[in-house]
Parts: C-alpha cells; sequence; structure tokens
C-alpha cells in the first residue's frame, strides 16, 4: 500500500534530462518554499500516460497559483522522458527512477505489469513544505488517472 497521510516523505535524488543537459533534482530542495506533487506514472510514450502527463502541463498554471512544484516520476531513462516530453509538449520536470529506489520507498511499484518487472504504479503524493505528505492515492489499474481535484484541494489545505 502506498505511503499514507502524516508519512514523512522519504528523500530522494533523481535525474532529469533537459536540453541543458541532465540535472539532478531533490525533493528536498522545495522543502520550506513550495509544496510538492509527485506523479508516478508506468511508462513513457503510453497512451494513458501521454494523456496525463500533457493535461498537467496544460493545466500547470493551477498548481503554480497553489505554490506547487510537480514532478512526474516514471523508470524510464531520463533520454527517453526527455525525448517524450519534447514530443508532447510536457513542460514540467519528469524524473528518472531508472533503479526504482523511490518507486520502492512510496511503495507504487508493481511485481509485473503487462510482462514488465518493476513498473512505477499510477500515483500521486502531496508533500508539505515541512516534507509530510498531505495527500495519496495509488491505483493497480494503470487506465485510472489521479483524482487531480482532490489533488488541488490538497494544496489548498
Amino acid at each position: 500500500m502506498a505511503l499514507q497521510p502524516g508519512t514523512k516523505a522519504p528523500a530522494f535524488s533523481l535525474k532529469s534530462k533537459s536540453a541543458d543537459g541532465l540535472k539532478d533534482v531533490a525533493l528536498a530542495d522545495t522543502f520550506g518554499k513550495k509544496q510538492t506533487v509527485l506523479l508516478f506514472f508506468p511508462l513513457a510514450y503510453t497512451s494513458v500516460c501521454t494523456a496525463e502527463m500533457c493535461s498537467v502541463s496544460q493545466d500547470l498554471a493551477a498548481f503554480n497559483d497553489l505554490n506547487a512544484a510537480v514532478y512526474g516520476i516514471s523508470v524510464d531513462s531520463p533520454f527517453a522522458q526527455e525525448a517524450w516530453a519534447k514530443a508532447n509538449n510536457i513542460t514540467f520536470p519528469l524524473l528518472s527512477d531508472f533503479n526504482k529506489d523511490v518507486s520502492k520507498a512510496y511503495d507504487v511499484l508493481y511485481t509485473e505489469l503487462l510482462g514488465f518487472k518493476g513498473v512505477s504504479k499510477r500515483s500521486a503524493f502531496v508533500i508539505g513544505t515541512d516534507g509530510v505528505i498531505k495527500y495519496s492515492s495509488s491505483n493497480d489499474d494503470p487506465k485510472v488517472l489521479p483524482d487531480f481535484k482532490a489533488i488541488q484541494a490538497a494544496l489548498k489545505k
């Protein structure tokens, strides 16, 4: 079961790739400054994941207005994530959990999905500026998107 509200969010540092090169992004970078939304997704270049990340990109201003940094996390390489983001106009950072450590720490890793072992479950976490989880959801069905109204409601608290 995914980590629950009230739990201290596990710290991490993951790679993100952009035209400027590889960059390390740490969860602690936002502590004390912004709330954080983590959106775990199974795989880049799939229809549901593309729809989810594009929708979030289109609504990014609403998250910014709520003082939230948004990150997408998958086990894809940062190079594949960069190409996918560029092809689909995904405008927020995608973080590579290639080694699967963060998905394990948040307890959102499938044992197997469609024959692939160790793919992130579609999950969402809202982490307060104090590093404590305020909202969490995870679904075993990869076609079910997070409840973005509930995520935004948690950001308002």
